[in-house]
């Protein structure tokens, strides 16, 4: 059995596809995230679920690992995952971002080509980003996103789902 925050993923995105989530770890410490990673297919992957705030547009998600010395530090390019799934809900809508590694690297959010981020804003394509910075992170952030519409998947994103974690 594994957390409720992964009942949709599982039937949403591996169902159609015949994949389990597997070897799930809790990640205490971003309990407001439902932070965790498992593996699917014999790819690691890195799981967060956006929150909303109060003040901005778009949501927040953290993305960071506890170092071996003990402060927080942003995952790295050399970290053993393949991609990270961000879950964004509002009302109705439902969706998820899968960003490889390659993105999060090329994009400042891994530590690697830049310093890296602990955390960053998603936009899924039902918000309208109200600023010049949050709409060219929307246009970047757009190819990488899936949306649930009426809990029914379309077939163009069962073949991206396919080319990840089948290829």
């Amino acid at each position: 059995m594994f957390p409720n925050y992964l009942v949709n993923i599982q039937k949403h995105l591996f169902n159609p596809l015949e994949l389990k989530i597997e070897n799930i770890i809790i990640e205490k410490e971003s309990k407001n995230y439902n932070a965790c990673s498992f593996n699917c297919n014999n790819k690691k992957v890195i799981f967060r679920t956006a929150n909303h705030t109060p003040k901005k547009n778009g949501l927040f998600v953290t993305l960071w690992k506890r170092s071996n010395s003990g402060p927080i530090e942003p995952y790295q390019y050399k970290d053993f995952f393949n991609l990270s799934i961000i879950e964004t809900i509002h009302n109705d809508h439902i969706g998820y971002f899968l960003f490889n590694k390659e993105i999060l690297d090329e994009k400042g959010i891994l530590f690697g080509k830049q310093k890296g981020k602990l955390g960053f804003r998603v936009y899924p394509r039902w918000d309208n980003p109200n600023n010049k910075q949050g709409i060219l992170t929307q246009k970047w952030q757009s190819p990488f996103f899936i949306e649930i519409k009426d809990r029914i998947m379309a077939d163009h994103y069962l073949k991206i789902l396919s080319e990840i974690f089948i290829k």
